[in-house]
């Protein structure tokens, strides 16, 4: 029932680069928010950073055209490997792949016009070292865009697991999920984070999606759900992770009979700022 727990938290299975495309319908839904918004513009100079496989670095360079050069940015070198493996089958000469951390680019200050991170706010270590890094390879006038989930991911599920944290009484476990919630970023949250960083917020737009599971044994086993379940997991900690997971699962599966399915919420945000 709950053999989805048997994986150490934080475990990156081999050959991950191999498979991380079948996530793209997670990040490819945050990227149609970007690429509804986004400016086009020729010849111009974009990084994209946290490029992984390759998306939305690749399609960036085949909207912008031969007259934009790309530079895709990433911690994850197999990833990377992947990434140019596709370069090399589209033909696509106008594209560099880096490995760096967003933290510390190796780009002399001033090089982009265009800097793009989809998902990546919130995978940060230290969003307000990374976003100053930005503005240093940030040309004057040049564009940040963002797109991430925001604070109400999934709320329908922490709901349900802090009302069970509530009747066990592990009231720690039930502040550590508090924190795990809000480390999600609001709107105001990062206008803030940018106006720090010499950015000013011109644009945002707000969307929302929802994910359906046929019930909480589906929903717990889905393979992008593992990437928030070490989060849950790391909350409730591994003394009382069985008994809590198991109630969730019952509970995911009685919402399932009432309503048919378990439908999850996911607030998306595009953020536009202009180095200042």
């Amino acid at each position: 029932m709950s053999n989805y727990l048997d994986r150490p938290v934080g475990a990156v299975p081999p050959h991950l680069a191999e498979i991380y495309d079948e996530t793209s319908f997670w990040s490819a839904r945050f990227g149609a928010l970007l690429l509804d918004h986004l400016d086009i513009r020729r010849g111009i100079s974009g990084l994209d950073i946290g490029c992984g496989t390759g998306f939305p670095l690749i399609e960036l360079a085949h909207l912008h055209g031969a007259s934009s050069r790309f530079t895709g940015v990433d911690v994850w070198t197999e990833a990377l490997a992947r990434a140019g493996l596709k370069l090399r089958l589209h033909g696509l000469d106008n594209v560099a792949l880096v490995a760096a951390d967003v933290a510390a680019l190796p780009f002399p200050d001033a090089s982009f016009d265009l800097l793009v991170a989809n998902l990546g706010i919130n995978n940060f270590p230290d969003p307000t070292a990374a976003l100053r890094e930005c503005r240093r390879v940030a040309t004057g006038g040049a564009r940040l865009v963002l797109t991430t989930n925001v604070q109400g991911h999934f709320g329908g599920l922490y709901a349900l697991l802090d009302d069970i944290l509530g009747e066990l009484r592990l009231k720690a476990a039930r502040e550590a999920l508090h924190r795990e919630a809000a480390h999600r970023l609001s709107l105001d949250t990062i206008a803030h984070l940018l106006e720090g960083s010499r950015f000013a917020v011109s644009r945002s737009f707000e969307s929302r999606f929802r994910m359906r599971f046929a019930d909480g044994s589906a929903l717990l086993r889905h393979s992008l759900v593992q990437w928030f379940l070490d989060g849950w997991r790391r909350a409730v900690g591994n003394a009382d992770e069985r008994e809590v997971f198991e109630r969730l699962e019952v509970r995911l599966g009685t919402v399932a009979g009432a309503e048919g399915c378990v439908a999850m919420a996911v607030p998306m945000l595009y953020v536009e700022a202009v180095a200042v």
